[in-house]
């Protein structure tokens, strides 16, 4: 739920940010998408100045101010930050900001879970013959990967649950603190893959890959998927990560794992919504280093290009960067003009699956389009948006709800409902398992009510877009969040 109920944390510039720093006489280098400062929380003296030969392992996100120290894993907000520079000034040693004890409980038992369903799993090339072994890689596609390059991954299966088993270890100790499990859905012809998270998704923090990175490298392929990592390592020697939630969010929180790396590609996926998202997050880990790779026939991704025997080292050098001069001739739209031609489908957005009326009247979900429902009171509108939006919402579409009419506890019974399709009051003992299943989905709620100040609506909806890439948000209603006496002016 965005934001805390006492409102959104006020916003700072990042030349408030520098000019602190500098008054604070506190060392700084700008990197991309963060400043790096040496940490507050590594045990100096608190008397002592901080020093610029201690390592800067601290680092300040430009946009938000938010920071993590990666040495401690301390993190918090900006006014946590002022608040931990002001302890130091009167003596006192700071101390990283909390989490809840409910939170630290949910986390240590997530982690017991991961440590017993590891420890259960085998390496693929352990299982009981070869046979068994080939039609597990088969099943997966991962025919022509390696058992040294699951090996050094750590890839595991896990029999009982038919399901590969992809760790997150620790940078710092080299402890388990989660899992991925991946698993395959067959219904008719078509293959689903299944993933499964451990800790829950929103606090699954994991780039896939990252113990491997060496202090030295400097250039990475950004993918969406823990077997493009696996089979671009492979094919091609490059230093690769995945990213947790795929081509659907990066979380601010992991971009100061990523600063040290002055070139990074991003190649997330074959289809057009994975190139939309490359181009955002591309912003966000600064234009100037980023290149992408643009899906196509001879360009798929990672590991269909492994199956496919293409050279993968020629599709990274034919990556584009991602930061285009203001004014531009048709020859460098060429390729995307053709990109849409191909993909008619695909660039007339997300479809619904159960609307296909809508399908023929709006075609799809499309990012920037804005699209108004009207209706008097009572004739269902509400029920209708919600619908509507967890139809995108379950396709992994990032949503942020902002009902303004009625409370977020209503909202959410009628989207569970929904969600389940069946009367939940009625089968109150199924309420947990649905619930489990309601709360990975990529769906936030703004916590206003009523008429609200529309600036600070709109800074938290840009707030939302920055941490949690939502693509598509809801209004409910208009007239609710304008207050009453603003509608005779301008309609």
């Amino acid at each position: 739920v965005l934001p805390s109920p006492d409102g959104p944390a006020p916003s700072v510039s990042i030349t408030e940010i520098r000019q602190y720093l500098r008054a604070q006489d506190i060392p700084f280098h700008d990197g991309y998408s963060c400043l790096h400062t040496p940490s507050l929380f590594t045990g100096d003296r608190a008397d002592q100045p901080l020093s610029a030969n201690a390592p800067f392992t601290l680092f300040i996100d430009k946009t938000t101010g938010s920071f993590l120290c990666t040495a401690t894993l301390a993190e918090g907000t900006w006014q946590d930050f002022q608040a931990n520079v002001e302890m130091r000034h009167h003596g006192v040693t700071p101390i990283p900001p909390a989490s809840s004890e409910e939170t630290e409980e949910e986390m240590r038992q997530a982690r017991e879970d991961a440590r017993c369903i590891w420890e259960r799993a085998l390496p693929l090339w352990e299982l009981l013959d070869e046979k068994e072994t080939k039609e597990t890689k088969a099943l997966f596609g991962i025919s022509q990967v390696t058992d040294a390059t699951l090996k050094r991954f750590g890839v595991r299966y896990l029999r009982t649950a038919r399901s590969l088993v992809f760790p997150w270890f620790s940078p710092q100790d080299a402890t388990l603190k989660g899992l991925k499990l991946l698993r395959v859905e067959k219904k008719g012809g078509t293959k689903t893959y299944v993933e499964e998270t451990l800790p829950r998704f929103d606090s699954y923090r994991n780039l896939f890959g990252l113990p491997l990175i060496g202090r030295r490298d400097t250039e990475l392929v950004l993918t969406g998927w823990e077997l493009d990592a696996l089979a671009l390592h492979q094919a091609a020697g490059v230093a690769s990560l995945a990213l947790p939630r795929g081509a659907s969010s990066l979380p601010p929180t992991l971009l100061p794992y990523l600063e040290q790396f002055k070139r990074i590609t991003l190649w997330l996926g074959e289809d057009l919504r994975s190139w939309e998202a490359a181009k955002l997050f591309a912003r966000k880990l600064s234009l100037k280093r980023c290149s992408l790779v643009r899906p196509g026939n001879l360009q798929p991704r990672p590991l269909e290009a492994l199956n496919q025997g293409l050279n993968v080292t020629k599709i990274l050098r034919s990556a584009l960067l991602a930061s285009h001069k203001s004014i531009i001739s048709f020859r460098q739209l060429r390729e995307e003009v053709f990109g849409e031609l191909v993909n008619t489908e695909q660039v007339s957005g997300v479809k619904w699956t159960r609307f296909p009326e809508l399908n023929k009247l709006l075609k799809g979900h499309r990012r920037g389009e804005l699209t108004i429902f009207t209706g008097p009171t009572g004739s269902g509108k509400t029920t209708f948006i919600s619908e509507y939006a967890l139809d995108l919402c379950m396709q992994g579409v990032c949503t942020l709800w902002g009902s303004f009419e009625i409370n977020n506890v209503r909202l959410a019974k009628i989207m569970l409902t929904q969600f389940a399709g069946r009367r939940l009051e009625d089968q109150l003992e199924l309420y947990d398992e649905w619930a489990d299943r309601f709360e990975e989905l990529p769906l936030y709620f703004m916590t206003f009510h009523g008429q609200q100040n529309i600036k600070t609506v709109i800074d938290t909806m840009q707030h939302a877009v920055y941490m949690y890439d939502i693509t598509h948000v809801v209004v409910d209603n208009l007239q609710f969040m304008m207050g009453h006496e603003h509608l005779s002016v301008d309609r």
